[in-house]
């Protein structure tokens, strides 16, 4: 009992006893900064040779070459192609946990860089070119980075430092499981158990080495969903002999947007539903029996998330329903809510200002984009948070978005993104309350 009571103190001993917290900054500052040119040429690396989800065999092999003559219990195949680092500090402390996801997107490069992806791969069924298109490529380099960094200062560390660089962020493929979901459900916050985890997310908006967060919920949950309705077919010049489909789908599409403008309280959270695929049809002249949609709701609250999914499924029944058709809507979760833990926010806070400057670290409001990174919140307290990616002096409303065959970053600061976990794990041990 008495070593569970006052093992913080003694960790904030030892620490203060080695390094004072200026000169741990500015070790940590030296050796992030001295990465630079490293950084970017891992990057670029891996920019140059992306892979989609669960396909990151060529990505995980680059990062356990970068790993392996660090001292560090290295796992492989963790999740399908997910690689576990395990560095274990030279003094008593928490298990801390920072993680980087790894996969690329179904997406067509046209930047005109020297190191521009030209790869291609199967997605489903389909040939699809590959690129870097959410900057996970900066992520992995900068986790990569930290483990350099930190297995330098083994002797200093308080504690247990589990690396996670995780596939299928964007999502598995079809019928296969995947993400940080699954690295979860292989036990990845386990043996040994993670007390607090930190990741982070570069951003084309954001200028190169500023950073960005906010406590509470930040990122919103994204469920896709499907409606099926069905009708009766009948020739193109008699639609009063059938029922159409195509017709009733666009009555619910509306109606979806009237949930949203109408009978959700905005004031409290943002709601977002979004149907973004139809499939209906053969020929010009005939009315076909079925129309599927495809779509995602985002929501940052998770009563809301719940009863927007009724309302949707009210919805669209009804409104079939009238026009004698039915429509049946499901939901598949895929990501939750990404909720930072507001006290650990707090906490850590002054180790962002130290890592990028104080001037350089604001508040932002709560995004629609989603995260898988939300998992790993289910199992121990959790921090992300946003690192700049834009070229310093550009204007943020003609930055490249994510997704899009123009994604762009100015890879030049990912030394603050080092600085910035490795400040963390430092700093956390510090913030353990008797």
């Amino acid at each position: 009992m008495k070593k569970v009571k006052y093992f913080p103190i003694l960790v904030s001993f030892f620490l203060f006893n080695s390094l004072s917290a200026q000169e741990l900054s500015t070790a940590i500052a030296q050796k992030a900064e001295a990465l630079q040119n490293q950084l970017m040429q891992w990057r670029r690396y891996l920019h140059q040779n992306p892979e989609l989800g669960n396909r990151e065999f060529k990505t995980a092999a680059y990062i356990t070459e970068q790993l392996k003559d660090l001292g560090l219990e290295i796992k492989t195949g963790i999740a399908k192609t997910g690689v576990v680092a395990i560095l274990k500090g030279g003094k008593p402390g928490p298990v801390i946990a920072l993680r980087a996801d790894m996969d690329a997107l179904p997406v067509k490069e046209r930047v005109n860089i020297p190191y521009a992806s030209t790869d291609s791969s199967m997605y489903g069924k389909t040939k699809v070119a590959v690129m870097h298109a959410c900057g996970h490529d900066a992520h992995v380099a900068m986790l990569i980075g930290t483990a350099k960094v930190l297995a330098g200062m083994k002797k200093d560390i308080a504690g247990t430092i589990k690396f996670i660089f995780q596939p299928a962020e964007e999502g598995a493929p079809e019928g296969e499981e995947g993400g940080a979901a699954l690295m979860v459900k292989e036990g990845v916050m386990d043996n040994p158990k993670v007390d607090v985890i930190f990741g982070m997310h570069i951003e084309s908006w954001i200028p190169a080495g500023d950073i960005q967060y906010k406590p509470g919920s930040f990122m919103a949950s994204a469920d896709l969903f499907t409606i099926k309705v069905k009708g009766k077919s009948s020739h193109g010049s008699q639609p009063w002999l059938g029922v159409d489909p195509i017709a009733v789908s666009a009555q619910i599409i509306e109606g979806l947007q009237n949930i949203v403008s109408r009978q959700m309280d905005l004031t409290k959270a943002p709601v977002v539903i979004t149907v973004a695929k139809i499939n209906s049809g053969v020929r010009f002249n005939i009315i076909p029996e079925e129309a599927f949609m495809e779509g995602t709701l985002r929501t940052l609250d998770g009563k809301m998330q719940q009863d927007v999914q009724e309302r949707m499924k009210f919805t669209a029944a009804k409104i079939a329903e009238a026009s004698n058709a039915t429509a049946e809507v499901n939901f598949y979760n895929k990501t939750l809510v990404t909720y930072n833990t507001p006290e650990l926010v707090e906490k850590m806070l002054p180790s962002l200002q130290a890592a990028a400057g104080k001037n350089n670290v604001r508040t932002m409001e709560w995004v629609t984009g989603a995260e898988d990174f939300s998992f790993f919140g289910t199992k121990a307290p959790a921090f992300f948070f946003y690192i700049g990616g834009m070229p310093r002096g550009n204007d943020a409303k003609n930055a490249p978005p994510h997704h899009t065959p123009d994604f762009m970053i100015d890879d030049s600061h990912l030394f603050v993104g080092v600085k910035t976990f490795c400040q963390l794990v430092f700093d956390y041990p510090k913030t353990i309350k008797n």
